[in-house]
């Protein structure tokens, strides 16, 4: 692998970046995240129609730009860095992916180029109540009588609360399925979850004999794959996040000066300063390595996508702790985005896996 973008990436980095600060003048973080969608829609529809954001890692056949996993990671990164809320993760990675894995061709092909679009919102109904994404058995029942229907509860689901289709992971007995209802049916109902993270839009979906389309009746090695794709695309946020708090921190060193002399001529803030950027360029080392793994769908995947996340969520709980720290009282405020990157961080550490939670499954692996 080169590690390093190439001009084509650098160009896609750049642009989504451009449109995300020009929009951020009118429509900051926290106006978006308290839409009724939870993000700027209007930012959302040029990132999908001018940069086709959420088109990057869905085939042409099925109405995407196929190109691939790390062109995505590309664009995660950037708006991690700014913080902006999409359904990015949520709806074009998380669900496109559990689509392409799992259903047949004539499904994605009627659900995947809204998608791609970005005019369809996906979500996956998926993590049990202990907020677990497993592949071995689900919180949800599908009976088959007259047709599929499903019953039971699932939590953290990104996306949830305005998602416009909505996939659900089920046990039927015999395997898990991947299963589509629809979020306006008798038997469904979304409530929305406050997260510590007011950028991510989390619901938990309760099904009540609630009619279901099935895409597959076995996809419990689809969801491996999933799962592994999910978890690096929450690395790239968390390399994005700990970059731009690390920016932010070494410039207010410069610009804040007491007795005299700016804060960041300290030897002992240079030394944290230092740490906080060790941390950052080995993070994002694991998250593109992880990332290209996906992409070229590596049979080390899940290897990858473990040891990429453990690393990235410490990395990113150090320096958004040392951000805090080194802000000074300022740091705690509202109105200071200190705290947003802190949020985020804890946030991040737990989608799709806590840091220990991967960390056996690499004993696991080796």
């Amino acid at each position: 692998m080169r590690f390093a973008l190439s001009e084509e990436q650098e160009e896609l980095a750049a642009a989504v970046r451009g449109l995300v600060e020009r929009r951020a003048g009118s429509v900051d973080v926290r106006a978006a995240a308290a839409s009724e969608r939870g993000y700027d829609e209007e930012l959302w529809g040029t990132l999908s129609s001018q940069i086709g954001v959420a088109a990057l890692a869905v085939p042409e056949e099925y109405g995407g730009a196929g190109f691939g996993l790390f062109e995505t990671h590309v664009v995660l990164e950037q708006l991690g860095a700014s913080l902006t809320p999409s359904p990015l993760l949520g709806s074009g990675v998380v669900a496109a992916q559990a689509i392409l894995a799992a259903a047949g061709p004539a499904d994605c092909e009627r659900l995947l180029p809204g998608i791609a679009e970005g005019t369809t919102i996906a979500a996956l109904a998926w993590a049990d109540a202990r907020g677990r994404w497993r592949t071995d058995a689900s919180d949800v029942r599908a009976t088959e009588a007259d047709g599929w229907t499903l019953t039971g509860t699932a939590s953290l689901v990104l996306d949830g609360p305005g998602a416009d289709v909505l996939l659900v992971v089920a046990d039927t007995g015999a395997s898990l399925g991947l299963f589509e209802v629809d979020p306006a049916a008798a038997g469904v109902t979304r409530t929305a979850t406050p997260a510590v993270d007011l950028t991510l839009q989390l619901a938990e979906v309760s099904l009540e004999s609630a009619p279901a389309t099935a895409l597959s009746t076995n996809a419990a090695g689809a969801l491996e794959r999933v799962r592994a794709v999910a978890t690096v695309a929450v690395t790239a946020l968390q390399v994005g996040g700990a970059q731009a708090a690390m920016d932010r921190t070494v410039a207010y060193l410069k610009e804040r000066e007491q007795f005299g002399r700016p804060l960041g001529s300290f030897q002992a803030l240079k030394h944290r300063a230092a740490d906080m950027l060790v941390a950052v360029e080995t993070a994002r080392s694991m998250s593109w390595s992880a990332a290209w793994a996906a992409a070229q769908d590596s049979p080390d995947l899940s290897l990858q996508a473990s040891l990429a996340k453990a690393w990235c969520t410490d990395a990113f709980n150090a320096v958004a702790a040392e951000t805090v720290q080194l802000h000074g009282g300022i740091a705690i405020t509202w109105e200071h985005d200190a705290q947003l990157y802190f949020k985020r961080a804890h946030a991040t550490a737990q989608l799709f896996g806590a840091a220990h939670e991967h960390r056996r499954r690499i004993l696991q692996h080796v």
